[in-house]
């Protein structure tokens, strides 16, 4: 009969959140509960040294900020190497797709296609002892330099405070770039052709067609990935701790790594806490940007 609302039973009210209950509950366990430890640690004196160390606020936020020199020396790497990565991710990840979708052999693209996705397959360990061997004053790139005359004696380029902080962005380059190239290649095949076309017809050349076309098409994907990949940047640990571990002295020092010394070097775990909790804020709020943009996009 219309008008006559029908209640649901309470086993099909309650099967949603049933469903999605144990999956709560391991984020849970392995998210919130971390995440509010760090955010009440970082309030205290000096926290699991001390089992009753006192409660400061925001006591150690403050003296990040004003007093320690190092932390703000590691906000600047950080910042440099986040930046320059996504921007070289971007550059190249454009470059290759462009170059994966073009009409060529089929077997020759897909030759291409699986070499240049390899990078994105090796964990951090593997990236970064092969890259310490590469880059080694023995290595094969000073080999092939010296070689060819570039350079007229081996160079140490981890071991090196004005060179390890590019060379560091070198190996996240050749670790992350497929990703982005992954993701440009899936967008530029879902443009349509039929703009090239008339763009085609109206007289555009190749350069006209990439700017007009392709690129505005591809805005919204070159968005999300650029956040994405500035969020996974910016707090990325494993790989700058087993390539240079912030060294030498603090020319690779970025936020994660200054926490992580601050932790099991110094033993203090509040300051840590605090370092990380500006690493999560600075985060949520990229995180939050991209959320708003693909709430934007979707609607």
């Amino acid at each position: 009969m219309r008008g006559v609302r029908v209640r649901p039973r309470l086993g099909q009210s309650l099967a949603p959140y049933l469903f999605v209950g144990p999956a709560m509950v391991l984020i849970g366990a392995l998210m919130v509960y971390p995440i509010g430890t760090v955010l009440y640690y970082s309030m205290l004196e000096n926290a699991v040294i001390e089992p009753d160390s006192g409660w400061v606020g925001l006591r150690h936020f403050r003296d990040l900020f004003a007093e320690d020199r190092v932390f703000r020396g590691a906000i600047g790497t950080t910042m440099v190497f986040t930046v320059a990565s996504v921007a070289l991710h971007v550059f190249f990840g454009l470059m290759l797709a462009l170059t994966l979708n073009a009409h060529v052999n089929p077997r020759v693209r897909s030759v291409f296609r699986t070499l240049l996705i390899l990078p994105w397959i090796f964990t951090a360990t593997i990236v970064a002892v092969n890259w310490r061997l590469i880059l080694n004053p023995l290595g094969i790139v000073n080999f092939f330099l010296r070689s060819i005359g570039v350079i007229e004696h081996h160079l140490e380029w981890f071991g090196h405070p004005g060179r390890a902080l590019p060379a560091l962005i070198l190996v996240n380059l050749w670790a992350g770039y497929p990703f982005v190239m992954v993701s440009l290649l899936a967008g530029l095949q879902g443009i349509p052709q039929v703009l090239y076309e008339a763009a085609t017809v109206d007289g555009a050349n190749r350069r006209q067609r990439f700017l007009l076309v392709t690129l505005p098409q591809l805005a919204p994907v070159l968005l999300s990935i650029s956040l994405l990949d500035f969020i996974w940047t910016f707090r990325l640990f494993p790989l700058i701790w087993l390539t240079t571990a912030g060294g030498p002295g603090r020319a690779t020092q970025t936020l994660s790594v200054y926490a992580y010394k601050l932790a099991f070097s110094r033993f203090e775990y509040s300051q840590a806490s605090s370092v990380a909790v500006v690493i999560l804020l600075v985060t949520l709020g990229v995180s939050w940007f991209y959320v708003r943009r693909q709430r934007i996009v979707a609607n």
